[in-house]
């Protein structure tokens, strides 16, 4: 993917956003691709050149990442950045129920258990933000250790 030549290929999306202490600009190409790439239905190659700089310690980071997809004429460069970005996001959630519920490790692996379990912490989560948290780990200490807050959290009195 790194070998294709993204240098003369045109910008074709770029966004810029600021939130989390860090501004963020990503810069998206997109290039029609040959049949015979390691991935049987590509159809098109994407770049993204995602630049961020803390607020507060001033330091830039570059990324560049790269994707295919199957999707042609009818994926704008909008779209799809916009479905980039939203699987940025669940990856972001799969993350949070990893480090904070240990989820890799968890030893529920059969039937419909761990689809159960994931629809459970997501739930946790979404409450826990609705309630203005910020931090989910902090938040999920505060209810372990007071339950009677958790059950005002589900508009359950004891």
């Amino acid at each position: 993917m790194r070998q294709l030549p993204w240098r003369e290929v045109p910008l074709q999306h770029r966004t810029r956003e600021q939130g989390h202490g860090r501004r963020e600009i990503r810069r998206l190409k997109i290039c029609t691709v040959k049949p015979g790439l390691l991935f049987p239905h590509a159809v098109q190659a994407i770049e993204v050149k995602r630049r961020r700089t803390s607020r507060t310690t001033n330091k830039t980071t570059i990324k560049t990442i790269y994707a295919v997809t199957s999707l042609a004429s009818q994926a704008t460069p909008e779209r799809i950045a916009e479905l980039i970005c939203g699987h940025w996001q669940i990856e972001a959630l799969r993350h949070v129920r990893d480090v904070t519920y240990a989820e890799d490790a968890s030893r529920v692996r059969t039937g419909t258990a761990p689809r159960a379990m994931a629809t459970l912490r997501n739930v946790a989560i979404g409450l826990i933000r609705q309630a203005g948290w910020t931090s989910i780990a902090a938040a999920t200490d505060h209810y372990r250790s007071r339950t009677d807050h958790a059950l005002q959290l589900l508009d359950l009195e004891a």
